[in-house]
């Protein structure tokens, strides 16, 4: 599927382009990187989120590699911040640019205190995770997909430059029935495709496979793998002959 660049006409929509490729989202990812690491930046738990106070420059970086959402500005030049559980893990464990907090002496002091943190404010956190870090590595946008039924919307660049091009559930292999409960009924694949399909995205599917290892550290990711599947509406009137 081709990029949907967004614009009034051609000219602006060449000009997206243009501006994407001359910023390309690995080159973002790597400004945000060193500007956190360089700030010490560090991220609050707040329930299902992390809050983190950000200066104008860091708040512009996350903004540009669409990570959370601002929240409020705490003074003239800084703001606070909010991020997802799989986002805060990803700037911190796969990035190293993100130091979390707990915010009490019972709060978790390291990867491993965190991530078993984020598994008891979302069970299936390691299958989501994963899913997200996979899709980031490859320098997509992650962004949550709850507007369309689905877990995550993929973007090739910024949203204000381009349409997401797939809609993301996340399954597994695995028996796991809150994953699991999902598409397992063809009513459940006509209404998710056609819902996608109406606003122009293809159904991404990432099957997580844990291939027989646990969940107790983030060190088991290495042996988890993911099996990519799209899944399209077929239209009759695709394949129709058309009469002369």
């Amino acid at each position: 599927m081709a990029p949907r660049w967004k614009g009034k006409d051609a000219k602006s929509k060449k000009e997206a382009e243009a501006e994407a490729l001359k910023e390309p989202m690995s080159k973002i990812i790597s400004q945000l990187q060193s500007s956190l690491v360089q700030s010490d930046t560090y991220g609050f738990l707040s329930d299902n989120c992390v809050h983190l106070a950000v200066q104008a420059e860091q708040l512009d970086l996350l903004d540009k590699a669409c990570f959370g959402r601002p929240v409020r500005i705490v003074d003239k030049d800084m703001y606070w911040f909010q991020l997802t559980v799989e986002e805060a893990f990803y700037l911190c464990y796969s990035l190293k640019c993100l130091k979390i907090n707990g915010g009490a002496d019972t709060g978790p002091s390291n990867d491993e205190e965190l991530w078993h943190y984020f598994k008891s404010k979302k069970e299936p956190f390691p299958y989501f995770y994963k899913a997200y870090s996979h899709l980031r590595m490859k320098n997509w946008v992650v962004r949550s997909g709850s507007q369309y039924g689905v877990d995550f919307i993929v973007y090739r660049h910024h949203p204000a430059r381009v349409h997401s091009e797939y809609g993301v559930l996340v399954l597994s292999h695995d028996n796991d029935g809150d994953l699991n409960g999902r598409l397992r009924v063809w009513s459940d694949v006509h209404c998710t495709t056609r819902l996608l399909g109406s606003v122009a995205k293809t159904l991404l599917v990432l099957y997580v496979n844990k291939n027989g290892h646990s969940d107790e550290s983030p060190l088991c990711l290495t042996n988890y793998t993911i099996e990519e599947r799209t899944i399209s509406r077929w239209s009759p009137e695709q394949c129709r002959e058309r009469s002369i």
